[in-house]
């Protein structure tokens, strides 16, 4: 049986985009046929084992793999990289799949994430792009090699609702209100939602996610100097639980990133066929489609009037939303991508 590696160590970081893709392509690896041997780089084997069963092979992940006299020399068929910006790679050159999830410092070719990508892209036999947005844009900035490209999309996480009656989290807001859900960094925009709140009285704001960070401490000032603290709600790293009671709870799903590479929030959002306000930047139109209400820019009164006709349409025609927002939302399965993954492991490693 041929060989895959899956360099997967992102799996310790579950609060973080590349950790969920690693963890819900591994869940969905465990459910199906698999005609190759794969083997998990595993931050946590008894963890991960528990998680995600025998039918893996695991290599313990120490992060020393970095360097190079140090990588991993055992030869495989194929080695997956899950993860575009590691430094983990394979000791010996062997057949080498890279997943893009987006592009790494586009514009500055002398910075050591920009080279390292490119480098990763030519050492490819076979990439896989998260999006035609990842595709497009890495063609745009890098030099591609001529190998075969795919697109698969990830999947929605979130397949069933999972909420304890009378469950509730720490954190309730008394009013109606936004929700948002990911890492606090400048790329996510996240002050104008700040500033929006600030001219909708009526609305509190509930930010989830990362937020010990230089952006996370700049929000708290803005939060203070606009005396929004009791309608701000930072509830930081929190549960799959809390996480569904939020959308599930919440009157419309707030989005305004200014860069990714696919929008996982916006397909879970989807599940819970809620209203959904985007920026119309990168990858997010390709995902959300008609189905989301993009912000076209961020001063605070463009921002209120978009929501606020968004809400009127959305509840005018509310059968057609809710129907549509289902539908797009089982459109993303993480067992469709697994399936995708494994034809492409077959096609690279016997062509």
């Amino acid at each position: 049986m041929k060989k895959v590696f899956l360099e997967s160590h992102n799996l310790k970081n579950p609060y973080f985009g590349f950790g969920q893709f690693n963890i819900q392509l591994l869940k969905a690896f465990k459910n199906l046929p698999k005609e190759v041997q794969l083997t998990i780089h595993s931050p946590n084997i008894l963890q991960d084992r528990k998680q995600f069963g025998n039918s893996f092979n695991y290599k313990k992940y120490f992060s020393f793999r970095r360097y190079e006299n140090l990588r991993i020399r055992k030869k495989y068929d194929l080695w997956h990289s899950l993860n575009q910006n590691t430094k983990i790679e394979p000791y010996h050159d062997i057949p080498y799949l890279l997943t893009v999830h987006n592009t790494v410092f586009p514009e500055q070719k002398t910075h050591p994430n920009h080279i390292r990508f490119q480098e990763k892209l030519l050492k490819s036999k076979g990439i896989t792009y998260i999006s035609e947005f990842a595709k497009s844009s890495t063609h745009q900035y890098f030099e591609i090699p001529d190998v075969p490209e795919y697109v698969v999309y990830n999947g929605n996480p979130i397949q069933e609702l999972m909420i304890p009656t009378n469950f509730k989290p720490n954190i309730i807001p008394h009013e109606p209100y936004l929700f948002f859900i990911g890492e606090f960094a400048p790329r996510k925009n996240l002050k104008c939602l700040l500033d929006l709140i600030e001219i909708l009285p009526d609305h509190n704001l509930v930010l989830a996610g990362k937020n010990n960070t230089s952006y996370g401490e700049e929000m708290r000032e803005v939060i203070q100097q606009k005396k929004l603290e009791n309608r701000v709600h930072l509830v930081g790293k929190i549960s799959d639980t809390e996480k569904q009671f939020y959308y599930k709870n919440c009157e419309a799903f707030v989005f305004p990133s200014l860069r990714e590479g696919f929008g996982l929030p916006i397909v879970e959002a989807m599940f819970f066929q809620k209203p959904i306000f985007s920026s119309n930047k990168t990858s997010l139109p390709e995902i959300g489609q008609d189905l989301v209400f993009y912000w076209e820019n961020f001063q605070a009164e463009a921002m209120k009037d978009a929501f606020e006709n968004g809400m009127k349409i959305f509840n005018t025609k509310k059968e057609f939303y809710l129907k549509a927002l289902k539908d797009r939302a089982q459109y993303f399965s993480w067992k469709n991508a697994a399936e995708d993954y494994l034809k492409i492991y077959n096609e690279l490693i016997y062509n």
